[in-house]
């Protein structure tokens, strides 16, 4: 079962700037814990994103990869560039709206105007594995059309271009209920898109989060994302309750149905107090 740990997610609003030593620290520990995939920083402008910075100091204070991944989010050509010359680094993941509206707003691009620009991106990513994040993939709080049809169809385009690793599905909206999700991935599977290379980045309330595992696991799904104390996730939700899936509500549950991540459970306490303790001093 891969699972995908996202610090990134989790820190990008923290309103004050956490510093590059206590980054590092925190993602040295999630290493030692056996943590493989980290979605950990963010190769846009510090305009936008001021708690990424320092994504080449976090990355260069990091040991050789070894086997493990290790992710940042880019949103341009010039983004990719510095993601190309970055250390350690593996794979590089772009946001990519079935909202129009939200396409616009996140990358200042309409959704027509992305494909030649995500096409170029692949052919210059020169060995980064490259990973889609297909935001609002369960719906929009904007009236823009959405079908779990509509998902499949992008999915399915998606899995024609060339040099593609993976495409994760995100409830960006933080809405999906089980329901939703699993009409989704039955409509993916029915354009032929549901395989290994197909993740969920879901967000939910702690008391919905193992119906939507449950879900995504019957569907056949092998990829999931989340983070620690279910910190980050979704700021239109309306909901201070809903974030990022919880790893140590997730994770135990996964090796209780045989599907072993490589992390020590024993570990997650601890690490949920180390990520809720990150947040109280920056957040």
């Amino acid at each position: 079962m891969k699972w995908v740990e996202c610090p990134r997610d989790s820190w990008q609003g923290f309103a004050r700037f956490i510093p590059t030593e206590e980054k590092v620290s925190y993602l040295l520990e999630l290493l030692e814990a056996g943590f493989t995939n980290l979605d950990l920083t963010s190769f846009v402008s510090p305009k936008w994103v001021p708690q990424h910075a320092d994504a080449e100091a976090v990355l260069a204070a990091l040991p050789a990869p070894q086997g493990r991944e290790y992710l940042a989010i880019i949103g341009n050509l010039k983004g990719l560039e510095r993601a190309r010359q970055a250390a350690h680094l593996t794979a590089v993941g772009y946001p990519f709206s079935i909202s129009e509206t939200f396409q616009r707003k996140n990358l200042n691009l309409g959704i027509e105007e992305s494909w030649p620009v995500l096409q170029q991106l692949l052919a210059e990513a020169q060995g980064l594995r490259f990973v889609v994040y297909l935001s609002m993939a369960f719906g929009n709080p904007y009236g823009d059309t959405w079908t779990p049809g509509l998902t499949a169809q992008f999915v399915q385009r998606m899995r024609a271009l060339p040099g593609l690793s993976g495409i994760v599905l995100a409830d960006t909206y933080g809405v999906a209920s089980a329901q939703t999700i699993a009409q989704t991935l039955e409509a993916v599977a029915q354009a032929g898109g549901l395989d290994e290379r197909l993740g969920l980045h879901l967000h939910s309330r702690p008391e919905h989060t193992l119906d939507k595992v449950r879900v995504a696991l019957a569907s056949g799904v092998g990829w999931l994302e989340g983070a620690l104390g279910g910190i980050g996730g979704c700021p239109f939700a309306g909901d201070d309750l809903v974030g990022n899936l919880a790893t140590e509500q997730v994770l135990p549950y996964l090796a209780q149905q045989g599907r072993d991540t490589g992390v020590d459970l024993n570990r997650l306490s601890e690490l949920s107090s180390r990520a809720h303790l990150l947040r109280t001093k920056y957040a």
